[in-house]
């Protein structure tokens, strides 16, 4: 059983300005939760006990979300605020342990990914995303799929895969099947990062979801650093591919969504579609979205 995760949290979130200037993106609301709860309660769906958040000075809204208010929490119960009261607790805990470490330097997704290896204690782990929510359509949930592959196969790596239309290709780092698809899952013969349609080897990108193997962090000193001097995460993977390592991609099924918390349009969209789904307030903000787009 894996149950160790590594969250990346610690980028600018430029994309997002001004919104980002002073809240972290993985703190921005999608429905009554922040992006990150999100991701924390996947994680512990799918079996991980300890969390790493790889953060930096501009995050300390993160780490504060996850911390116990007992101030906050006798003045809920002080006004008989019960229930809320015990959905804050849950926000606090999650059933999980929580720790961080500063990325002092933002010098990719791979140098973040390193910051772990002591965390990990030479176990597997999962790495997740901080700012991109999946959902599952069967409930398993991707990072449980990913898990079951590696004790499965012994893989040195494994990756969520989403295909996604071919002129989105140039956006992402992009799966080579080393052979035919077995429901699903499948061995890798390459990643490449952003490749034109034209040169694109599918349309299997990369989905924000990983499992690894400690020999993760050996590929990563070993990986040169790439365009800014950043350390991609991508590069050690196609390291130890080169290598004969077996890295297997799982493919997201037709059902699932990846929510990318990286522009305003994904997240405008990703809001408003929890937002919908909310047991208490979807049925009425449905009602008011066809009274705004049909002019009633």
């Amino acid at each position: 059983m894996i149950r160790n995760a590594v969250i990346p949290v610690a980028g600018i979130g430029t994309r997002l300005l001004p919104l980002t200037k002073s809240l972290p993106k993985e703190m921005l609301p999608v429905g009554r939760k922040p992006v990150i709860q999100h991701v924390v309660e996947e994680l512990k769906a799918a079996g991980v006990v300890n969390v790493l958040l790889v953060t930096s000075r501009r995050k300390c809204a993160i780490e504060n979300h996850f911390d116990s208010d007992h101030e906050l929490a006798h003045v809920l119960a002080a006004a008989g605020k019960h229930e809320l009261a015990r959905e804050l607790e849950i926000a606090e805990t999650l059933g999980v342990n929580l720790l961080s470490i500063r990325q002092n330097e933002q010098l990719g997704l791979g140098h973040a990914i390193g910051c772990g290896e002591s965390f990990t204690n030479g176990e597997p782990f999962v790495a997740a995303l901080g700012d991109t929510i999946i959902r599952c359509a069967d409930g398993c949930g991707i990072t449980r799929r990913l898990v079951d592959c590696l004790e499965q196969t012994a893989a040195a790596c494994v990756v969520a895969l989403q295909e996604v239309p071919l002129d989105k290709v140039h956006l992402y780092g992009i799966a080579r099947p080393a052979g035919g698809e077995d429901h699903g899952v499948f061995r890798l013969a390459d990643l490449v990062e952003k490749p034109s349609s034209e040169s694109a080897p599918s349309r299997l990108a990369i989905a924000a979801r990983y499992v690894l193997s400690p020999a993760i962090f050996d590929a990563i000193r070993r990986t040169p650093p790439g365009k800014g001097g950043e350390l991609q995460l991508t590069d050690a993977i196609r390291l130890l591919l080169r290598e004969g390592a077996p890295v297997y991609g799982v493919r997201m099924e037709p059902g699932d969504r990846r929510f990318d918390i990286g522009t305003f349009d994904s997240y405008f969209k990703c809001f408003t579609e929890f937002a919908l789904q909310d047991s208490e307030c979807g049925p009425g903000l449905r009602e008011y979205l066809r009274r705004k787009l049909t002019g009633g």
